[in-house]
Order: C-alpha cells, then structure tokens, then sequence
C-alpha cells in the first residue's frame, strides 16, 4: 500500500468522511476553484476522463496546478489506456466487473500494469460498477448497469471485490446522472465489503443526497459535474460531508 492509499485510510479509519473532487482534462476545472476546493478541506482531485485525453494533457494540467501551489493528491481516474500519465500521485487500478466485455475487466489492466510500474505510479486496486443510468463510462465499458431498483446486487459484487483482494470499491450513477446510487444500494455495498474504501459518485446535487450517502456507509463521495456548473452547492456538500 503507497502514501495516498495509506493516508485514504487513516481517514476511513478514523471516521473522516472523504470528498474526492473530479476534473476532466477535456474541460478542466480551473486552478483557482480547485484551490478553494482544497482550502475547504477536499482530500483528493480525481483527473481522468473516457474521450478527448492524452498523457500529455494531463501532465500539462498537473503542473499547472502544482504550480498554483495545490498540495491534494492527484489520483488519475481512467477511461483508458490514454489517461496514464507519470506526473499523477498514483492511480485507481480499476476493474470494470460489471462489464459485458472482458477487455474492461482485465484486458486493459494487462496492458496498463507495466506502464503503470514503468512509470512508478501509486496503484490503488478498484473495482468499478456502473449503477443505473451509467453515462458515458457505462456506455463506453460495455457494462450491464445494476438497475436502481435491484440494488441488493451491489453487495455480492461488494463481497466479491473484498474477497478477489480489491481494497476500493467505487459505485458510479455516471457523470450528470438524472439519480445518484440509491442509499440502499450504498449500504448493501458496504455490508457485502465492510473493509473497503466505497466510494460513490454521479449525480449527488445536493448536500443532503450527500449526507444520506455518507450516512448509509459510503466513505467518500465524488463531485464533478456540479462542481463546474455550481460550484458554491458542491462547496456546499464539502463542508457538510466533513461535518458528518
């Protein structure tokens, strides 16, 4: 287990709920918000995105911000080969589990692992699942999303993940979902995997959506979309989940 992963968990550990930021290379989120976003006590910036992104742009991004004195770690979140990039602190090592192609559950990750140790990034293992609506992530990854009404599923693919030896489990409605990951689906997940770090993303517009995630078992949660179009409400959400 690296640096970021470890200081991941001390927080869990210690109760802390987390509050990932995340921010497209295709449209970044300017240094100045992010800033703020860390000020206000955001634990990581997730960068990564499935269309429209190269290394390059990502390391140009990372330095930009680096430059503007932002000390968060930088966890690359990536929709493929093409978001790998050496400059990030590490990175979600994501398996897709509910995806209909196996290229998503290990073929990419074959062909990522001696980049990734080449370039001596941090590798957090994650099991990614695609819940409802699903977005673009959903779309690309050839997943079968678990519907919103049968979410009970989310804890056996939660009981696998911890049993397979993953320590992060990430639930994801997709980037501007019309509903986020259902609370009963968060606190099936974290029945079926109570050591892993859960975190939930896609369509949490409100702090009391967030709160209510945090509440059913979630350790940290992941803002994006409303970041960018709102970014006092997603300011709102951050002060909130840390007062959990």
């Amino acid at each position: 287990m690296g640096r970021v992963e470890a200081e991941l968990k001390r927080k869990k550990e210690s109760g802390e709920k987390l509050f990932f930021l995340l921010s497209d290379p295709e449209k970044p989120l300017e240094p100045s918000l992010v800033k703020k976003f860390a000020e206000h006590g955001a634990d990581a910036l997730l960068i990564g995105g499935s269309l429209n992104v190269t290394p390059y742009h990502i390391d140009e991004y990372i330095a930009k911000l680096r430059n503007e004195g932002i000390r968060l770690p930088f966890i690359l979140f990536p929709g493929g080969l093409n978001n790998i990039a050496g400059s990030a602190d590490a990175i979600l090592f994501m398996t897709l589990l509910n995806s209909l192609d196996p290229y998503w559950i290990i073929g990419a990750q074959v062909s990522a692992a001696p980049l990734i140790k080449m370039l001596g990034l941090e590798a957090i293992p994650t099991g990614y699942i695609i819940v409802g609506h699903g977005g673009a992530a959903g779309h690309i990854g050839r997943a079968l999303p678990v519907p919103y009404e049968n979410t009970y599923v989310l804890g056996a693919y939660a009981a696998a993940a911890e049993l397979l030896g993953l320590r992060a489990l990430y639930l994801e409605a997709g980037s501007g979902a019309p509903r986020p990951v259902p609370v009963e689906g968060v606190a099936s997940a974290r029945r079926g995997g109570e050591e892993l770090l859960l975190i939930v993303g896609g369509g949490i517009r409100d702090k009391e959506t967030a709160r209510e995630i945090v509440g059913a078992g979630a350790d940290a949660i992941v803002v994006g979309t409303l970041a960018e179009k709102a970014p006092e409400k997603a300011l709102d959400i951050l002060d909130t989940i840390k007062k959990a």
